[in-house]
C-alpha cells in the first residue's frame, strides 16, 4: 500500500503529464484555471494543492468526471471479493 506522499506525488506527476499532453504551460493552466502559478509548481514539485485548486485543474484539463469516481462503492463480483477485501 502506498503512503499518502507517494499518492501525492503520483497524482501530481500524472496531472503533468495531461497538462504536457494538452500542450499547456504552467502559466497557461494558471490563467485558465484561476489556480495561482506558485500553486501549480508548487502541485506539480511535491504534490500539495487545495482539493478547490485540483477541481479547477481537472476541469480545465477535461478530468472532472474522475471525481465521481472517487469513493464510489464498490460492486463485488464474489462473496470471495468481500471477504477478501
Amino acid at each position: 500500500m502506498a503512503n499518502i506522499l507517494d499518492v501525492k506525488q503520483a497524482l501530481a506527476q500524472r496531472v503533468l503529464a495531461r497538462r504536457r499532453e494538452a500542450k499547456l504551460s504552467q502559466s497557461a493552466l494558471a490563467e485558465r484555471s484561476g489556480v495561482s502559478l506558485g500553486s501549480i509548481k508548487r502541485f506539480e514539485g511535491s504534490g500539495e494543492i487545495s482539493l478547490a485548486s485540483l477541481v479547477c485543474i481537472a476541469a480545465v484539463l477535461g478530468y472532472t468526471a474522475d471525481f465521481d469516481r472517487l469513493f464510489e462503492r464498490r460492486n463485488y463480483q464474489s462473496l470471495d471479493e468481500v471477504l477478501n477485501a
